[in-house]
C-alpha cells in the first residue's frame, strides 16, 4: 500500500467518522469506523465499520446504505481532493469476536 493511498484512507475515516457523528444520530448505538481500504485506482473505499450493542449491524448497516448518497456527498465536500472515493460500508466483525472470546474465557 503507498503512502498515498494511506494518508487518504486516514482521511476518509476521519470525514465519515465526523460526519456519522454530526448527520446522523442513533439513540443507544455506538459506530465506530474502524477501517477504510481505498482502491488503488482510489475510486472506491470499503469503510468498515463496528456496532454496539452487536444484535443492531444488520439493521444499522440497512440505514448507512440508504443514507450513503448522502454521506457521499457530505463527504465529497469535505475533502479536497480531484476524485473522492466512492465509499461503500460493510461491517467489521473483530470487536464481536473479540468479545466472543472475552466471555468465552470468563466462563472458563
Amino acid at each position: 500500500m503507498t503512502d498515498r493511498i494511506k494518508r487518504i484512507n486516514q482521511l476518509v475515516k476521519e470525514k465519515i467518522a465526523d460526519i456519522l457523528v454530526k448527520e446522523l444520530s442513533f439513540n443507544n448505538v455506538l459506530i465506530t469506523v474502524q477501517n477504510v481500504d481505498t482502491s488503488k485506482d482510489l475510486k472506491y473505499a470499503k469503510v468498515g465499520i463496528s456496532i454496539m450493542p452487536f444484535e443492531k449491524s444488520e439493521q444499522i448497516l440497512k440505514i448507512l446504505q440508504k443514507q450513503t448518497p448522502n454521506i457521499q456527498k457530505q463527504l465529497n465536500k469535505a475533502i479536497e481532493i480531484k476524485f473522492v472515493p466512492k465509499i461503500e460500508f460493510e461491517i467489521d466483525r473483530g470487536e464481536e469476536k473479540a468479545d466472543r472470546i472475552e466471555k468465552i474465557l470468563k466462563e472458563i
